[in-house]
């Protein structure tokens, strides 16, 4: 299986972090793991790094509810970004509200990025789907 560089956990709530994280770990896929409480600090990260090494997640699971910066917010600033590689984003949320879902197809015509849907909870064999697809 392909190690995948760099993976973003962006959530507020820390029992998703711990299991996304846990799960991850177990599939030993990936040793670069970073979590972020909202989209602000997970951009402010990927900004930073843009401007010194280059490098980005290579997959993000994001929740869109979060404070400060939502995870649609995060998005539209995301797909902005000047990157070179496609970028796995994976929205993580336990909405069942069909404007969610409209968000998400409007996000996915707008960007080469990948951008799936997925409800909460992961369970271990979806996260070896996304990880091998990355």
């Amino acid at each position: 299986m392909k190690k995948i560089n760099s993976i973003y956990i962006v959530d507020d709530d820390p029992i998703t972090v711990f299991g996304i994280r846990k799960m991850l770990d177990s599939i030993e896929i990936c040793e670069n793991i970073s979590a972020h409480g909202n989209g602000k600090l997970a951009l402010d990260d990927i900004k930073k790094s843009l401007n010194s090494e280059g490098q980005v997640p290579e997959i993000i699971f994001l929740d869109i509810n979060m404070p400060i910066m939502d995870g649609w917010q995060f998005l539209e600033e995301f797909i902005s970004l000047p990157l070179k590689k496609k970028v796995r984003i994976n929205i993580v949320t336990s909405s069942i509200d069909p404007f969610d879902v409209n968000n998400w197809n409007l996000y996915k015509s707008k960007t080469d990025h990948i951008i799936t849907f997925n409800n909460k909870p992961l369970k271990r064999n979806h996260l070896i789907e996304i990880t091998k697809a990355a």
